[in-house]
């Protein structure tokens, strides 16, 4: 149930819009302004659509497209006008956005960034991709974890970017940490499209967690992206999905967080992420509560190592034109705690 798409919402009630924006081509910093012009008016026509919707979602590379193109030129800073376009839109709308940017990074390449801001223009949530889809993706890796916050109507939301869904760890992540709800906003082509809808699905039943999750759609003239707005109640159902791909279309639901909280707290069966770490409780008091699996240990210990790990072939970003990296990573948590 999704109240008419929305139109007839709960007290306890988020109304989500997904855009399915047209992919646009932005190489200058004229076209980054009017493509800023454009995602600032689909805000105003996401508030006029629908005067009760909470949150408007704009998906991965809303703002720069799919060219890859990494020219400091067209990169954006926090407090640069494009950020603050959004903030305003935002604050003038009386609702909550979430954008995508590709962010200036000094000390290497830039990061794929998610932003969510409040209906008062407060930026609430940044977040870094973790996954950067390689080795088609240039960007560098996230390093600041996956943040969850206190959104409309006090749900609590969380964020993830494209390729990030393809990692059950990442929404097993969120719903860790609380989110009721998690976006997942992406630039997909058509490709990807049944690996779309099935993990939407899979991360939304797996967490007893609504999902969220919006490409973007139409052709620049070279890619054709494919809008697949889906909205994923907390048992895998799909409550609304924009399988016309039509661009600028912005896909509506409503979602209960409430009704997420009460699977969380009653559901015996399939009560998955409880169980994970509570493993056959029926047999002994409280289950069991260690670590039995190698990869997580192996991680923790920065020693993960897959058995065919010789065989791989593709391990850096040649084969799409960039050059081989010679940087290491070095997280910015890492290098704060050791100095």
């Amino acid at each position: 149930m999704s109240g008419l798409g929305g139109l007839n919402k709960s007290p306890n009630g988020v109304v989500i819009g997904l855009v399915q924006l047209q992919l646009p081509t932005v190489v200058t910093k004229a076209d980054l302004a009017a493509q800023t012009a454009k995602i600032v008016a689909m805000v105003g026509k996401a508030r006029r659509n629908m005067p009760g919707m909470d949150l408007v979602v704009f998906p991965e590379y809303a703002l720069h497209g799919l060219s890859m193109d990494t020219n400091p030129a067209i990169m954006c800073r926090m407090e640069g006008p494009e950020v603050a376009a959004f903030r305003h839109a935002c604050a003038v709308n009386r609702i909550w956005g979430c954008f995508s940017i590709m962010e200036f990074n000094p000390n290497g390449n830039p990061y794929n960034v998610g932003l969510i801001i409040d209906e008062m223009g407060e930026i609430k949530l940044y977040y870094r991709k973790l996954h950067p889809w390689v080795p088609v993706e240039p960007w560098e890796p996230g390093d600041l974890g996956i943040p969850v916050i206190s959104g409309p109507n006090g749900c609590r939301l969380g964020l993830i970017i494209c390729h990030d869904g393809m990692f059950p760890e990442m929404a097993r992540e969120c719903a860790y940490k609380g989110a009721e709800i998690m976006i997942r906003t992406a630039g997909y082509t058509a490709p990807i499209r049944d690996a779309w809808r099935f993990t939407n699905q899979s991360n939304s039943f797996c967490n007893l967690m609504v999902t969220a999750n919006v490409c973007m759609s139409g052709s620049d003239g070279t890619f054709d992206s494919m809008g697949e707005g889906m909205i994923v109640n907390f048992d895998g159902t799909i409550m609304a999905h924009g399988t016309s791909g039509r661009p600028d279309e912005i896909i509506t639901a409503e979602v209960r967080p409430d009704l997420v909280r009460e699977a969380r707290a009653g559901w015996g069966v399939e009560n998955n992420i409880y169980q994970l770490g509570h493993r056959g409780f029926t047999a002994v008091a409280g289950g069991a509560q260690d670590c039995p699996y190698t990869f997580m240990q192996d991680m923790v210990a920065g020693q993960y190592r897959l058995p065919w790990e010789e065989t791989v072939r593709v391990t850096d970003g040649t084969p799409s034109g960039f050059e081989r990296p010679t940087r290491t990573y070095r997280s910015s948590i890492t290098a704060e705690a050791a100095e």
